[in-house]
């Protein structure tokens, strides 16, 4: 077909569409289109199963309800066209220009491709959008299942209940994306940077997390089962209710995983890396999280009643105003940490025997490091601090009545004299 005649196809169904004489749905099928100028083109409809559009330009074109089954749109120019409930099954769109287009609810899922031999097996090409530009993209409940979108740009896309069931997002940029609802069970994120994103309630049940950044997102609600967090970066994420009460899915999830890799230990389940995540005012009393990592976490506020941190590191952790009381935090980390204000009222900061692989006690005494610590204003009534390190740590106007510091050291640390003739009159 010439490009004069596509030319004229196109015309008539232009007419088509606004239902004239002499129109006719065009069949574009298997043409060769690329390169083509076809911006603002209307094109809803369209039959383009199969048709070569590399470089192809169609800024601002309607191709909504198109069937685009296995179309190559490579490096092509797609920006703010329409692609509503388009079919783009198999389609390739390498390095192509989405940014500002409409998918809503595009299908991208691969394309089975079956030969005119009924005894051969259909062949399924996977879609393929890696590396292109979704910036501002609106793919809301899109069908993206298993498509390959590695090292796309998709800033300020918004995702809203899409499908996205083992997708490669490897690479990815996702910053400012609303992903809310959406399901990316089983995706590749690796090397994602999903920078203040909205994945509230989305499903990343067996996801492949490795040094994906997740900083600032906002992942309260999120199911995380099966999914290793540890080389995440979840500095100020949100993995907690809106409101502040009671765990969110995601928290019961990295919860759960952390119970098993303690009662297995270590051989099943998952540590929980919680370090700079936004856990402000969470309620995890009875809890036991020990061994887990919070280095850094924003806990302000927080309910941790009676629960369990041996050994675990809080370092640099805000803490100020949470409700430690009757807390088990033998062995623990919390140099540099602010305690300001913390009620921990017969909590444990005392030292830890060490144990062998089989539970047989070793002799060695691991000590809880509480060195440059704030615990202005804190309540450490009846506190356990036998053989802690407190070096440099700020007790100004801490009630210490009935707190053990026997063998603990003090060296730098700020006491007020009342406070130092209190623990000298103690025996």
């Amino acid at each position: 077909m010439t490009p004069e005649q596509i030319l004229k196809m196109i015309e008539s169904h232009e007419r088509w569409l606004q239902r004239k004489s002499g129109g006719q749905r065009a069949d574009l099928s298997g043409c060769n289109l690329s390169e083509f100028n076809l911006t603002a083109a209307m094109l809803q409809s369209a039959k383009l199963s199969g048709a070569y559009m590399a470089r192809t330009i169609l800024v601002g074109a309607d191709l909504s309800y198109a069937d685009m089954f296995c179309a190559n749109l490579d490096g092509a120019d797609l920006a703010k066209s329409m692609l509503m409930r388009a079919d783009l099954r198999g389609a390739f769109m390498r390095g192509a220009n989405l940014a500002g287009a409409n998918l809503k609810e595009a299908d991208l899922r691969g394309g089975a491709l079956i030969s005119g031999n009924p005894a051969a097996p259909a062949t399924i090409i996977r879609a393929n959008i890696g590396q292109s530009e979704l910036d501002e993209a609106e793919l809301n409940g899109a069908n993206l299942s298993g498509t390959d979108l590695s090292h796309s740009s998709m800033v300020g896309a918004t995702l809203e209940k899409t499908l996205l069931c083992g997708a490669n997002l490897s690479g990815v940029n996702l910053e400012n994306a609303n992903l809310s609802g959406a399901d990316l069970s089983g995706a590749n994120l690796s090397d994602a940077k999903i920078v203040g994103a909205n994945l509230s309630g989305a499903n990343l049940s067996g996801a492949l997390i490795h040094r994906t950044l997740l900083r600032n997102s906002d992942l309260h609600g999120a199911i995380l089962e099966n999914v290793d967090l540890s080389s995440a970066d979840l500095a100020g994420a949100n993995l907690v209710n809106s409101d502040g009460r009671g765990l969110s899915r995601s928290m019961r999830d990295i919860l759960r995983d952390h119970a098993v890799w303690i009662r297995e230990q270590g051989r099943g389940g998952s540590r929980a890396q919680l370090a700079k995540t936004d856990l402000s005012g969470i309620d995890i009393s009875d809890v036991n999280l020990s061994g887990a990592d919070l280095r850094e976490a924003q806990m302000a506020g927080s309910t941790m009643r009676r629960t369990s941190l041996v050994m675990s590191d809080l370092s640099g952790v805000n803490l100020s105003g949470a409700d430690l009381r009757d807390a088990e935090l033998a062995g623990i980390n919390l140099s540099g940490a602010d305690l300001t204000g913390t009620r921990a009222a017969g909590a444990n900061f005392s030292e830890v025997e060490l144990k062998s692989a089989d539970g047989t006690p070793t002799g060695r005494m691991w000590v809880s490091n509480l060195s440059g610590a704030v615990f202005v204003d804190a309540d450490l009534t009846g506190a356990k601090l036998t053989g802690a390190n407190l070096r440099g740590a700020n007790f100004q106007g801490a009630r210490l009545s009935r707190a053990h510091l026997r063998g603990a050291e003090l060296d730098g640390a700020i006491l007020t004299d009342e406070q130092i003739a209190e623990l000298a009159s103690k025996p």
